[in-house]
């Protein structure tokens, strides 16, 4: 699709809803409709807009009714939208967001039954907690992530020296 006809199907999409937002006089048209795509064709005779529906009950008899008003919509978009020549209006349930929450859930679904499985495994083997940390109160200073003494400004003394290769007595590796 080019550019002209993206820009088209763009300010249909916004005018259909602005209409259908306003309300119908048609009883079979209720529920929250939502505008989800409309594609024109390239010699601008016609374009067809996917609608979604909710309560899924109310669709097929809005549906009907939005296709029996669609001359009426015609006319109210070609009041909104400055076109040479307005395209009739074919009205189409849009079935992927349906799809797409299937697919959401099922994802979820999965989601949720590796955490259970993660966290009865973990809970199972024995829940690995890491190791307290130094005792602050040390009068001979803190450990560092490699195991060295740190220097304490306010005990005064330095840190003891452990092996050549600076590791503490114990911590090797």
């Amino acid at each position: 699709m080019n550019r002209r006809m993206e820009k088209i199907s763009a300010s249909l999409l916004r005018a259909i809803q602005e209409v259908l937002a306003r309300g119908l006089a048609d009883p079979r048209i209720r529920g929250l409709i939502t505008v989800t795509d409309v594609t024109v064709a390239p010699d601008l005779s016609e374009a067809r807009v996917m609608v979604s529906v909710l309560p899924q009950s109310a669709q097929e008899l809005t549906l009907h009714g939005l296709q029996a008003a669609a001359v009426h919509l015609r006319r109210e978009v070609g009041e909104l939208i400055d076109m040479r020549r307005m395209p009739q209006l074919l009205f189409r349930v849009d079935t992927r967001l349906k799809k797409e929450a299937t697919v959401l859930d099922a994802l979820n679904k999965v989601a949720q039954e590796r955490q259970s499985h993660a966290d009865q495994d973990a809970a199972s083997a024995g829940h690995w907690s890491p190791p307290p940390p130094p005792d602050a109160g040390d009068p001979g200073g803190q450990q560092s992530a490699s195991g060295e003494q740190q220097h304490d400004p306010r005990s005064g003394r330095e840190p003891k020296r452990g092996r050549s290769t600076g590791q503490q007595k114990g911590h090797g590796a």
